[in-house]
């Protein structure tokens, strides 16, 4: 034996008894000891199945504790893991296999739903469990172990390459501005095909020897019970705001049944500053914070009330592992509270696109930044603020319009639930905007024009929408963000 393989394998051999991980839909309790071995056996098991160095691995399975050990047996034998998001259409399922080009297909019963095949989970799991662990070698971190399909909510999915040196940027950064320790108890409703549930609520309690929580799914009122449970005694919780506001406005829902949060963690869209105070107001710190499958945890919110309090909305600070700064359109810095493109570099950065090589000549400067594609701002104590992204962005009489400061506005709107605004093509101005609300009460009719005119004063004018629909919900996509696209749709 030549040391610990990976920092489960160090944590198998420096804590060995302590709970690595819950499987809530099991009812299973796995020690950092049995998820080593777990893993070791997959890896054997691979190797049985003809995977070498650089192939991939696809999954298409709920959510369950195996699969953070598949994951980890793939980067030890240096294969590529491809967990594919199983709430697609078929047909786009079918189109991701296709690109991964995978070795070998793994999968629950998902796989029979969509008509593909593969070797069944559950017999990889018995297969996997006579064998012996395969022993520790020494690996190599820099090359990728995992391929994160985009969400393509503003386009065709991509493949993110991810290394182990990546991800474990990844936990450090999330260690770091989520205060979180090796008596922490990390729980995520998020499916592993996405980045929160595969590596953000994973891969941090691993480096501290903490303990994470494989969930089956969001459910508010299961959730908050959860939550509430003393004997899980969750500290660390992610969700997106939607499920945050979900799991505040359930009837059974008090303050002291979250007692035991370190914070409750949302990112992945804005959330409005009202929201963010009723839950400081209940003494809750919400870490409203900025990451992306190719940069891993970003920003966060220091977990101080006081300090959420006196920003609501900013997504918080860096650490100083990972640099950032905003340009305009022409590459230069922007002032400070000036909105332009965030610009990332780090060792937690993706080395690019799966077999997109044009993509990959786009999203990096040629002194090797990361182009993220969000506009943001920053103010002089280094808060940043995500503004939009950078193709919802629309130009209206010259100027530059970003639907998240109009949007932001109208959240805080008691009589609106959500909302989301989307340029349109205008004979006039080249284009405006076309605002899509949803009421808080289905009840209640909205009266969207007077809405519109409620922003004047508020916005210059033509940042004003000029179009307005009230419709029953927003489309989103797997991880809760607005598929604005399918808005788009609706204007042609």
């Amino acid at each position: 034996m030549i040391g610990a393989a990976d920092l489960l394998g160090f944590q198998a051999r420096y804590q060995a008894d302590r709970v690595a991980a819950i499987d809530l839909p099991r009812n299973k309790y796995w020690s950092y000891a049995e998820l080593d071995k777990t893993c070791g056996q997959c890896a054997r098991a691979l190797k049985n199945h003809g995977v070498e160095l650089g192939d991939r691995v696809v999954c298409l399975a709920k959510n369950r504790v195996e699969l953070i050990a598949l994951h980890l047996a793939c980067a030890r034998i240096g294969a590529i893991y491809v967990p594919i998001n199983w709430r697609l259409a078929t047909v786009e399922i079918k189109a991701l296999i296709e690109d991964a080009e995978p070795t070998l297909i793994i999968g629950d019963e998902l796989l029979g739903n969509v008509g593909i095949e593969g070797l069944k989970l559950e017999s990889f799991l018995t297969q996997m469990a006579t064998l012996e662990s395969l022993p520790y070698q020494l690996i190599d971190s820099s090359i990728p172990s995992l391929i994160l399909y985009t969400s393509g909510t503003s386009g065709r999915p991509k493949g993110v390459l991810l290394s182990e040196d990546n991800l474990t940027e990844t936990a450090i950064n999330f260690s770091l501005v989520g205060r979180l320790e090796n008596h922490s108890v990390v729980m995520s409703d998020a499916p592993m095909f996405h980045i929160i549930g595969l590596i953000t609520a994973i891969r941090p309690a691993i480096l501290k020897g903490a303990t994470f929580i494989v969930s089956d799914g969001f459910e508010a009122a299961r959730t908050l019970k959860r939550l509430a449970d003393p004997e899980l005694a969750v500290t660390h919780y992610f969700c997106v705001p939607i499920m945050a506001d979900l799991i505040r406005a359930e009837p059974d829902y008090t303050p002291a049944k979250l007692k035991s949060l370190t914070a409750l963690f949302t990112g992945g869209a804005p959330y409005a500053e009202a929201k963010i105070q009723a839950w400081v107001d209940d003494g809750i710190p919400v870490a409203n914070g900025f990451g992306m499958s190719e940069a891993g945890t970003v920003f966060g919110m220091p977990i101080d009330i006081n300090l959420i309090a006196a920003r609501p909305g900013s997504t918080g600070i860096t650490t100083s592992r990972i640099k950032a700064r905003i340009v305009d359109a022409e590459g230069q810095p922007c002032a400070i509270g000036e909105s332009g493109e965030l610009q990332l570099t780090g060792p937690s950065i993706t080395s690019g696109y799966w077999r997109r090589p044009a993509e990959n000549d786009k999203i990096f400067t040629e002194d090797g930044w990361f182009c993220t594609g969000d506009i943001a701002r920053c103010d002089e104590e280094g808060y940043f603020w995500i503004v939009d992204r950078l193709k919802d962005m629309y130009i209206s009489g010259g100027e530059n319009v970003y639907p998240g400061e109009i949007e932001s506005i109208l959240a805080q709107d008691p009589a609106i639930k959500e909302c989301a605004v989307v340029g349109r093509e205008d004979e006039k101005w080249g284009e405006v905007g076309h605002l899509f609300i949803v009421a808080s009460d289905p009840k209640n009719q909205l009266d969207g024009n007077a809405l519109i005119k409620s922003l004047d004063g508020k916005l210059a004018r033509f940042k004003i929408p000029k179009h307005v629909s009230v419709i029953d919900a927003l489309p989103r996509n797997a991880n809760g963000k607005i598929v604005k696209s399918a808005l788009l749709e609706k204007n042609k």
